[in-house]
């Protein structure tokens, strides 16, 4: 007769939160629940009951579970669960998941075959939103739901990733259950700081009362209410404590030992001397072995030795039967309802509880436990030629087991080495920790150099910090020393990356004193790379020396890059050559493309897969800004996506979402930043995040909407950029062009300067802020002869003068100098060759011909009418008043008819179209959102302030707005409805 509950007792505060949960779903209101609660209180029920409803629903479910063995298995959860879904249905094609297929292809065995590069190792935050974007995609129709069990258990890899799913479901149709113990650990602390985040919730279970644990006993004997005596109630509900799988266990006892029994119609309790006691799950498993087969009974020893989930091969080696006995008695111990196959792993079973393998283990006296695990460990070394990592892991555990603490971290310090060298560096520094804690003093200091690396490399800079400064002192240029120089180095690349510049100094300090007087060249190289990177970072140290440290920086990295490609150091070697393609733009790009070219071909031959497409994306973009060509960039884009890298992918799509800002096709642009600019937020992907950021600021500039340009840089502004590089971008490229755009040039020129003072105060490797195009054209259209001729020479013979779209500005400069010197003719072969660039740039070359017009007008050269009607014509039809009512004013004062433009109607708005708004009232209309006065409205329109009175008076009669007041609030409340 069976002892376990078809039903679920005692629970319905926690099964109504999962009844709301799963309806949230389905409105896309995606949420995260933990179930917390100890060892058999029910977490598991929960978790398979929610799945249940879930079924009803018809909501693809995805169940997974940590390992309980000690081992630790990288993302072991995460590949149970989406093997459960997958195995049945097939793994979804879906063609919006194929950038993230290389990230998933750790997870989802279908999807591994020639995806990621060899020697990339995708990040966890790319393994983490590509998985969310494969939830999304399941959940997509009704949404969907993922099972995680035993989070307790689970490696630091999966934890990250489910930190990032749950702080990310909000909007998603998607439901995470995740259940783990109240254990101190990082399971419990994820859940805990998410449900303070307000991103999950948590409910503890706490213990049946009695009458739960009546209700349940009646379910489990399938009895009529006060059917089963009273007192086996009390015995089991004291005994048990409220935990139902003990008052499972305790149950099969009494009916194993025939104390409780049928009667007739009802249940018998039979008097029994002796009680067992509230830990009799010990005694009551030891009784139940007691009456299995000898055999049966030492091969459930032997399994509880490997842990509640064993492999078949495994336990073979350690029994040493053949097949047809193994699964015999493996059938006999599944029957009894003591284990069951492992429903992930076709050659795995699991002990039907966790504390069923705890309770046979301590059924034994501690000799033999230990004798049985030297046993196991024995036969699992004898038995395999070189184990696998979960094989070393399972070893170390059965040594400790019997008492060899030095073997047992010799095998944990072997597997944390391995793990860390395949980029799990979470795993890596559980097992690196595990193994310092046993291993002997002579063995520990080694242990901790490969700790503090795998720590810093895990984001805990300062636990790898205090690791390294922990090491008692090594004589310089001893093999110790050295090990522990390239742990700094290692640690100082990091904080590097991290900008964390004194942390990064003090590692280079503690790695050259640990070198000593003569670092080996190879040694040098790499230390080098790290300080030429650290360079780059502007100076936190209040130093003024900062182009001079760039100097010796290239220098140095040209040393670098050669010596560590003949000592046999290709990863330096790239970083070296990428340090120089940055470094050498200012003598001109043909420099730095050598230096890419080189990094390549070191790449190439190495097989390096990651340095190869980086240095794919860096040649892309100087050929994109040297032509305006984005072919590279798209190769650039077609390796990053080979490689699998979601962060490199990011940016790639942020230079291709500016190139088409400027080549003014602005529907390529904004799908580029809504598909890239929230995903790069949740990558952490800093760099990328904020450029796309500024490409949304500049592709509103660029359209003339202010509004829409403030609000993107807003965002900009929070997420750092103007602590960034990217600054002189924002000034001349955003914010000059967006003032251009509104007709206000004092503004612009404003922002120019603005961006050349920042490029004077720190180094910049930026050549699109206006410094070699915009700024010299503006200067020298608005008199400042002199001083706009010399900006024009210097942008000329600089590398940034050679760029296609300053180019373009630099030749109409030079013709509007050639037009005032009385060279109509050269003039105008300068304004024929900038004009290559117009199909590249359209908007850019239209809004150069409105400025260079006014200089052709004043000195009769050129063909300024032309101009400015094609001008005019192309910022109409673009929604860009203020310019083509520039071009229009400047048409009208050289006595040229001008048409009026009835069109734009389309434009606006039909309650304001019904009540008679004229496109032209319109436009002034639009304007007010930021109350300007009526000589703003006609500086931006270029019409006259008594024209601007005429047509306020008009809008406020037709809208009904009693002043101007009123008629200001109503177009910013009609502008905020237009967002």
């Amino acid at each position: 007769m069976r002892a376990t509950s078809s039903v679920i007792v005692g629970r319905d505060a926690e099964t109504g939160l999962l009844d709301e949960a799963l309806e949230g779903v389905g409105r896309k209101a995606g949420r995260a629940v933990f179930l917390v609660g100890e060892a058999g209180i029910g977490k598991s029920r929960l978790a398979g009951e929610c799945a249940l409803r879930a079924y009803d629903r018809d909501l693809p479910v995805l169940r997974g579970r940590a390992t309980s063995t000690g081992l630790v298995v990288p993302f072991r959860p995460l590949v149970e669960a989406l093997s459960s879904r997958f195995r049945a249905v097939g793994a979804p094609d879906h063609p919006e998941l194929a950038p993230y297929r290389p990230a998933l292809a750790g997870l989802v065995p279908e999807w591994r075959a020639g995806t990621v590069a060899p020697g990339y190792a995708i990040s966890l935050v790319e393994l983490a939103e590509a998985l969310l974007r494969l939830l999304a995609v399941l959940g997509r129709e009704r949404g969907c739901v993922i099972l995680l069990e035993d989070l307790h258990d689970s490696d630091t890899e999966t934890i990250a990733v489910v930190e990032y799913l749950v702080d990310n479901l909000a909007d998603l149709p998607v439901l995470l259950v995740g259940t783990l113990r109240p254990d101190a650990g990082p399971a419990l602390d994820l859940a805990l700081a998410a449900e303070l985040r307000n991103t999950a919730a948590v409910r503890e279970l706490g213990p049946l009362d009695e009458d739960s644990v009546r209700e349940m006993v009646d379910a489990c004997l399938d009895a009529a209410p006060d059917e089963v005596p009273s007192a086996a109630h009390r015995h089991l509900a004291q005994r048990a404590g409220g935990n139902p799988y003990l008052v499972e266990v305790l149950l099969a006892d009494l009916l194993d030992t025939g104390r409780l029994s049928r009667d007739g119609d009802g249940w018998r309790l039979a008097d029994h001397g002796e009680a067992t006691v509230p830990t009799g799950a010990v005694r009551s498993w030891a009784r139940r072995l007691d009456r299995l087969d000898e055999p049966v009974r030492e091969l459930l020893l032997l399994a509880a030795t490997l842990g509640g989930r064993f492999s078949v091969g495994a336990l073979r080696a350690v029994t040493g039967l053949d097949d047809r006995a193994l699964f015999a008695h493996l059938r006999s111990a599944s029957e009894a309802g003591i284990i069951a196959p492992d429903g992930a792993a076709h050659d795995h079973y699991t002990f039907r509880h966790v504390l069923t393998a705890d309770a046979l283990r301590a059924s034994l006296p501690p000799a033999e436990q230990a004798a049985l695990a030297r046993r196991a460990a024995t036969a699992i070394e004898e038995s395999s030629g070189e184990l696998t990592g979960e094989q070393r892991q399972l070893v170390a555990t059965l040594r400790l087991a019997a008492g060899d603490r030095e073997t047992a971290a010799r095998q944990f310090a072997q597997v944390g080495r391995q793990m860390l060298d395949a980029g799990a560096s979470g795993s890596a520094a559980v097992l690196l920790e595990r193994a310092r804690g046993l291993a002997s003093e002579e063995e520990r200091d080694e242990v901790t150099v490969h700790l503090a690396i795998a720590q810093a490399e895990s984001g805990r800079l300062d636990a790898a910090a205090a690791l390294l400064d922990d090491l008692p002192p090594a004589p310089a240029g001893s093999r110790a020393a050295e090990e522990r120089a390239q742990a700094h180095t290692q640690v100082a690349w990091v904080a590097t990356m991290a900008e964390r510049q004194e942390e990064a100094r003090r590692r280079i300090r503690a790695a050259r004193t640990l070198f000593g007087g003569a670092p080996r060249p190879e040694q040098e190289a790499a230390l080098v790379v790290v300080e030429g990177h650290l360079a780059l970072l502007p100076e936190q140290d209040g130093r003024a020396d900062g182009r001079e440290r760039l100097k010796e920086a290239e220098r140095s990295a040209r040393q670098a890059a050669l010596t560590a490609e003949q000592r046999g150091r290709p990863m330096v070697a790239c970083q070296a050559w990428q340090l120089l393609a940055l470094l050498s733009r200012e003598r001109g790009f043909d420099e730095a493309d050598a230096c890419l070219a080189r990094m390549l071909s070191v790449a190439e031959k190495h097989r390096l897969a990651t340095s190869r497409a980086e240095a794919l994306v860096r040649l892309g973009t100087n050929a994109f800004m040297r032509t305006g060509e984005a072919t590279p960039l798209e190769t650039a884009r077609a390796a990053a996506h080979e490689l699998g890298s979601l962060a490199l992918l990011q940016t790639v799509d942020g230079l291709l979402a500016m190139q088409s800002v400027l080549g003014a096709r602005w529907d390529r642009a904004r799908e580029i930043v809504e598909r890239s600019v929230e995903a790069s937020a949740r990558l952490q992907n800093v760099s990328a995040h904020r450029y796309l950021l500024l490409v949304d600021a500049t592709l509103a500039a660029h359209q003339g909407r202010a509004r829409e340009q403030e609000r993107a840089l807003a965002r900009f502004r929070r997420a750092g950029g103007e602590e960034s590089m990217l600054v002189p971008l924002q000034r001349g490229l955003c914010q000059a062009v967006g003032a251009l755009m509104g007709e206000d040039r004092q503004r612009a020129r404003d922002e120019l300067d603005a961006a050349l003072a920042w490029e004077r105060a720190h180094p910049s490797f930026f050549y699109l802020s206006g410094r070699y195009g915009l700024r010299p054209l503006l200067r020298l259209l608005d008199g400042e002869d002199e001083g706009g001729r010399a900006a024009y020479r210097e942008a000329l013979a600089s590398p940034g003068g050679q760029l296609a779209w300053n180019r373009m500005f630099l030749g109409l400069a030079d013709a509007v100098s050639r037009g005032r010197d009385g060279d109509p003719d050269g003039a105008r072969r300068a304004v024929a060759e900038a004009g290559r660039a117009a199909p590249v740039f359209p908007q850019a070359w239209h809004l150069a011909l409105r400025l260079t017009a006014e200089a052709a007008l004043a000195d009769a050269w050129g063909e300024p009418v032309a101009w400015l009607r094609t001008a005019e014509e192309y910022f109409h039809e673009a929604g860009v008043p203020a310019v083509a009512g520039a071009c229009r004013a400047l048409l009208r004062q050289a006595g040229v008819s001008v048409p009026q433009r009835r069109g734009g109607r389309e434009r606006i708005p039909a309650e304001l179209r019904a009540a008679g708004v004229t496109p032209r009232e319109y436009e002034v209309y639009v304007l007010l959102v930021d109350r300007p006065g009526n000589q703003q409205i006609a500086r931006r329109l270029c019409i006259s302030p008594r024209t601007v009175e005429k047509h306020m008076a008009s809008l406020m009669a037709k809208t009904g707005c009693v002043d101007r007041s009123a008629l200001c609030a109503a177009s910013a409340e009609r502008a905020e409805g237009r967002e």
